[in-house]
Formats: C-alpha cells, sequence, structure tokens
C-alpha cells in the first residue's frame, strides 16, 4: 500500500458514510496481571450509540494515521506457518456467519496473550467492515452517478488500546455544602492513543493484497518485533530510522568516515533528484548500484560497485538489500542534517549543506557557515569580524 491508499480508506471513517459499511465490531478486554480475559463483548456496530460510533471512528483514524516505515508498515506473511494469522484473517474475512468471525479473530487474541505480560489493561477490538470505491468515470458527459460502479474493498482492522487510571477529583457539593472526595472506579479506555493494530488485507490498485498486512505501531520507528513474528506471522521489517542509518554506515564502510560538507550535500541532491524523477512510484528504492551511481554523481572519488556491494554485505548482510529513497531524505526541504560539536550541535537541511564548511585557521578549526543576511543571536544582532 502507498500512502495515497492508505489516505483513502482513512478518511472513509465517519459515521453515515454510504461508502464505508462496518458490519461488526468486537472487543476484547484483557487484564494486566494475568493477561487473560476478563471480558468481551460483540454486536452489529450500528447498534451502538452515535456517540460511540464517533469514538470508535476517530480510533481507527488514528491506527492508520503516521508515516509509512514510521508508523506503518506493510509486511509480508511468512511462509509454511502452522496455524499462520494469514489463514485465520483470510477465513475470517470469507466467513458468512458472524460467529465463525468472532472465533477466528478470538484466535489472533489468544495469539497476543500468549507467553506475554501486558504492563497494564488492554482493550483489543476487531471490525469487519466493507469500503465501496467509486470507480472515474469514462465519459464526464455521461449522466451516470460516479456510485453506480464501485470496487468493493472487504476488511478487517484492528486497534490495541491502553487503560488508563479515572482521575482522582475534589468536588464541592452544593446542597450539602462540604466538600467531597470523588472516585471513580471503573478504566478509561484510550482511544485517542492506540498503541498498534492492523489492516487486513492490503489494497494495491483497487486490488486486495492478502500476501501483506499493514501493521501500526504506537510509537514511530519502535514496532514491536514479537508481534510482528508471534501474533502477525509476518516477516520482520527495517523501519525509515533503521534505512537511514544503514545508508550512512554503507556509506563510511564504502568511502571512509570523512567526507566534504559540499560532496555530503550533492549526495542528498541527487537521492532528492532520483525521489522527484519517480514521483509515480510512492517508494523508489537504491540497491548498491544505485548507491554506487550517486556516490559518483557526488564527486566522491575511488568508489566502485564492488565496494558498495561489499559494504551492503557488510554492514545488513544482504548485498541485493534495498534501500527507500524516502526513508534517506524523507523531506527534503525540511529534513535537519545534525552536526555535533563539542560547542553546539546545529541542524541545517540537506540544500543548506553546501554552505557550511570546516575550515583550518591559525592552528584551528572552525566551523564556517555561508549567510547572505545578518545573524540574529536572542535579539540581538552579530557583528561581522575579520579574522
Amino acid at each position: 500500500m502507498n500512502k495515497k491508499d492508505i489516505a483513502a480508506i482513512r478518511r472513509q471513517f465517519k459515521v453515515e458514510n454510504d461508502l464505508l459499511k462496518i458490519h461488526d465490531i468486537y472487543n476484547v478486554y484483557i487484564m494486566k496481571e494475568s493477561s487473560d480475559i476478563y471480558h468481551q463483548e460483540f454486536q452489529p456496530f450500528s447498534m451502538l450509540e452515535q456517540d460511540q460510533q464517533e469514538l470508535f471512528m476517530t480510533n481507527f483514524k488514528k491506527v492508520l494515521t503516521g508515516n509509512l516505515d514510521e508508523k506503518l508498515f506493510e509486511l509480508k506473511f511468512q511462509s509454511n506457518i502452522e496455524n499462520s494469522s494469514q489463514l485465520i484473517l483470510h477465513k475470517g474475512l470469507l466467513s458468512s456467519e458472524v460467529t465463525e468471525w468472532q472465533t477466528q479473530m478470538l484466535e489472533i487474541v489468544e495469539k497476543m496473550l500468549h507467553d506475554k505480560q501486558y504492563e497494564m489493561d488492554i482493550v483489543v477490538t476487531f471490525i469487519r467492515a466493507e469500503y465501496m470505491k467509486p470507480m472515474k468515470r469514462s465519459n464526464e458527459e455521461t449522466e451516470e452517478s460516479d456510485r453506480d460502479a464501485v470496487y468493493s474493498h472487504p476488511f478487517i482492522l484492528s486497534s490495541i488500546n491502553k487503560t488508563q487510571d479515572p482521575k482522582k477529583e475534589l468536588h464541592f457539593d452544593y446542597v450539602e455544602k462540604e466538600f467531597k472526595y470523588h472516585v471513580v472506579v471503573d478504566p478509561v479506555i484510550n482511544l485517542n492513543a492506540p498503541v498498534g493494530g492492523f489492516l487486513f488485507p492490503c489494497f494495491t490498485d483497487n486490488a486486495a493484497d492478502v500476501n501483506h498486512v499493514l501493521y501500526a505501531t504506537g510509537k514511530a520507528n519502535e514496532p514491536d518485533p514479537e508481534f510482528i513474528e508471534n501474533v502477525l506471522n509476518a516477516e520482520e521489517t527495517l523501519t525509515a530510522k533503521d534505512d537511514k542509518i544503514v545508508f550512512e554506515e554503507v556509506v563510511r564502510d564504502a568511502v571512509g568516515h570523512q567526507i566534504s560538507t559540499s560532496k555530503l550535500a550533492s549526495v542528498y541532491e541527487e537521492i532528492n533528484r532520483v525521489i522527484e524523477d519517480n514521483e509515480e512510484e510512492d517508494t523508489p528504492k537504491l540497491d548498491y548500484k544505485d548507491v554506487e551511481q550517486v556516490l559518483r554523481t557526488s564527486g566522491i572519488e575511488d568508489v566502485t560497485a564492488e565496494k558498495v556491494e561489499s559494504a551492503f554485505k557488510n554492514v545488513i548482510d544482504d548485498e541485493k538489500y534495498e534501500l527507500k529513497a524516502r526513508n534517506i531524505v524523507p523531506k527534503f526541504t525540511s529534513k535537519s542534517i545534525k552536526i555535533n560539536t563539542k560547542v553546539a550541535n546545529i541542524a541545517v537541511s540537506p540544500q543548506d549543506l553546501k554552505f557550511v564548511k570546516q575550515i583550518q585557521f591559525d592552528g584551528k578549526r572552525y566551523l564556517m557557515i555561508e549567510v547572505d543576511e545578518e545573524t540574529i543571536v536572542d535579539g540581538f544582532t552579530m557583528i561581522p569580524e575579520v579574522f
């Protein structure tokens, strides 16, 4: 799935949307002390009060919110797994009886509870739904509605939410004219910040992809490897942050630890050019040959495909691995590059890195930043000094 596919589904989660039909909702309450199911509740989504529906709609949007490879990950299911979650979810998707679907979702919950101790009570929510995407009209002058022909996308979405203790409050009783300590014992389910979830199946070009699942994590760049492997039975993945680290390590391994800021700026500019030249492709990737081409085009000497291939092997033990270009320079106009010194830490955008240089003067090293305008420090204009 790309970000457009995810956004298209996320936008549908609103009450009284005729393009989205949520059939059933299944909530499971899990106790932290015993990891046991304390309560489970299953009902048609339409039976919920509208306020409850609104709360859940917001929750489902949150699950599908975030950048790919940071909070959302398209994962491939492992093959040859006994009692695989792919098979369980696929059966659930095709189940005609709601009790069968409930039983299959309970199997997923049981996988979550196997040898797992949660730090707080959690609520796992499943919905079985269908999203209808209108087909584009071939003739704009036709009187047919864009709702007359649609793509039908049945799916299962799961949301994992933590609970929190209610606030302890002091109330004033107007009738009795006294202060009273008010205690609510019922835990609050935090639907505004899901700690995990997933969408099955993935969708690409209006076609369902049952070989992949979209996994959501609560914190950016912190997927739960145990959940991915043991619950979803999916293959391990690298985060955007991991991709960036791999790229930096590969470059250091291939060309050394020393590089001028102008050449480093050229490297990022070249990667950004790759992204711009492949706008139609959501995730342009760089293999070792592409990285070698980027480095050579950026003016870095003595770099060969063999050196970069060996660097991939040394760093990630996979010379055929492909780096996602957007993860190396996700947002070229705003992504900050950190320059760390003992005196100060500075952040500049990749395209401005060429204005930063390290110079040697009078036996000392200086960090020089070329600027076109006056420099302001705490509201004071700095006076230019001459070496």
